[in-house]
């Protein structure tokens, strides 16, 4: 018997009662379903993004003042855990002297996706730190449903960079696909390419797809310093490698926010004698003072690209934040 036939007989059953007694009261009213949002609410609402934040500068708080790695695993992950361990030895190797990035976490705006799918990403665009370093990008990711927000990755914004306008967090802004062809460059291809102009510079055929960015200019610039530093023993060789997807969200021009992580390797290959390591955060990442032969350094990045729409005015993608963060020194 379906549904619909027991409601009907059991209606018929209660109009006959009420036949027989001469009344009846009148029904109760039934709840109704709310009806559904044409279009899926943002992921997060701006008290709710409030309240990641805050926690998060707690747990920041906490284990920067202790300086345990440990303390981190409740909100922090990713490249952002691996920046932030390596901070804490270089804290300690350094007496103070160089203390762990300043995190603010009170934003001047969120961008946040409306997406029904995991994981997440919420990106902040933090206030100038008190030192009056350069505003921050945080990127937060949630994982899977049951999972808090936690801190992926965060990436300084460059000189003079203006962020592009997004969708207001009360309405979200849409994910955007790997393989968007409407944009002048494939989020998917993007880092590929970007690669390929820090390995070759201006030679590579990709080189005009890229607007000129204070990145680029500080990989080159410590990679001339890397081989100077070898010259009398050796030769310095530099790799960048993709790690993993690209995050990427819509912009209100149709153009795309990209973030990326990056692996960088500087090994330097010692021929003649040994090198001796004078910074004490690389002597506390490598356990020893110097080398005989290879040394490499491992650097994590992260990037924030602003990639703009096929025909738009601007045509060059550029860079709008990025952190290039040691993590980890070996030798031989």
């Amino acid at each position: 018997m379906t549904s619909r036939i027991r409601r009907a007989r059991a209606g018929a059953v209660v109009l006959a009662g009420c036949l027989a007694l001469g009344a009846c009261s009148s029904p109760l009213p039934q709840p109704q379903p709310e009806a559904a949002q044409a279009v899926a609410p943002p992921v997060l609402t701006a008290a709710q993004s409030e309240n990641v934040l805050t926690r998060l500068g707690e747990v920041l708080a906490e284990a920067d003042a202790a300086l345990d790695p440990a303390l981190l695993a409740e909100r922090v992950t990713g490249p952002a855990l691996a920046a932030r361990t390596a901070e804490y030895v270089r804290a300690t190797a350094t007496a103070g002297a160089k203390l762990p990035t300043v995190l603010p976490v009170a934003a001047q705006s969120s961008i946040v996706p409306d997406t029904t799918t995991w994981p997440r990403t919420q990106l902040v665009v933090t206030e100038q730190p008190e030192d009056l370093q350069a505003p921050r990008i945080l990127v937060l990711q949630q994982a899977s449903p049951r999972e808090p927000y936690k801190l992926w990755g965060w990436a300084r914004l460059g000189g003079g960079v203006q962020m592009p306008r997004t969708a207001d967090i009360e309405i979200g802004s849409n994910p955007v696909a790997l393989d968007d062809e409407t944009l002048v460059v494939k989020p998917a291809d993007l880092v590929a390419q970007y690669v390929d102009v820090l390995t070759n510079g201006d030679a590579s055929p990709h080189a005009a797809t890229f607007a000129s960015d204070f990145f680029r200019t500080t990989i080159e610039g410590r990679r001339a310093e890397s081989q100077a530093s070898v010259e009398a023993v050796g030769t310095a060789t530099e790799t960048y490698t993709p790690v993993g997807d690209v995050i990427a969200l819509s912009t209100a021009d149709g153009g795309a926010l990209v973030v990326a992580e990056m692996s960088t390797v500087t090994t330097l290959a010692i021929t003649r004698g040994s090198l001796t390591l004078t910074d004490p955060f690389e002597v506390a990442l490598a356990g020893k003072a110097s080398v005989g032969n290879n040394l490499s350094r491992t650097w994590s990045d992260v990037i924030v690209f602003y990639v703009p729409p096929t025909g738009s005015v601007t045509t060059q993608v550029q860079v709008l934040a990025a952190e290039h963060s040691l993590t980890a020194v070996t030798g031989e």
